[in-house]
C-alpha cells in the first residue's frame, strides 16, 4: 500500500494518520510494556534518558541557532537570552517547568514587540 494507492480526497489524510500512529504509538506501547519491568537505575533506562535529553537539547539548539519562519527574523541574542533566562527562572522556581516556559516566552515576545 502506497501514498498514491487510492485516488480519493481523503486517502492522503488517512494514510498520514495511520502511518503516523503506527510509527509513534507502537513504540509507546512497547515502552509501557517494558518500562514496568526495567529498574529505574538500570543502564538501559539511563541510556534511554540520556538519548531523550540529547534529542530535546538538539531541538532547542536548532531553534535557537538555525530557526525557521518568524523566529528566524529575531536576533540570535534575543533567542539565546530568552532561553537562558527561562532556564534560570526554571531553576529559581524549584524546577517548575511552566515558570521557565512563561518567562522565556514573555521575554521573546516582549523583545519582538519592542524591536
Amino acid at each position: 500500500m502506497t501514498f498514491d494507492a487510492i485516488d480519493a480526497w481523503w486517502w492522503p489524510f488517512f494514510f498520514i494518520l495511520i502511518a503516523g500512529w503506527l510509527a509513534t504509538d507502537s513504540w509507546r506501547f512497547l515502552g509501557v510494556f517494558l518500562g514496568g519491568r526495567i529498574s529505574e537505575d538500570s543502564e538501559a533506562l539511563v541510556f534511554v534518558r540520556c538519548v531523550a535529553t540529547a534529542l530535546v537539547a538538539a531541538v532547542v539548539a536548532g531553534l535557537i541557532l538555525t530557526p525557521n519562519g518568524a523566529l528566524a527574523d529575531t536576533p540570535i541574542l534575543l533567542r539565546a537570552g530568552a532561553a537562558i533566562a527561562g532556564f534560570a527562572a526554571y531553576l529559581a522556581a524549584g524546577k517548575r517547568m511552566i515558570v521557565g516556559i512563561v518567562v522565556a516566552e514573555a521575554l521573546l515576545v516582549g523583545g519582538v514587540l519592542w524591536g
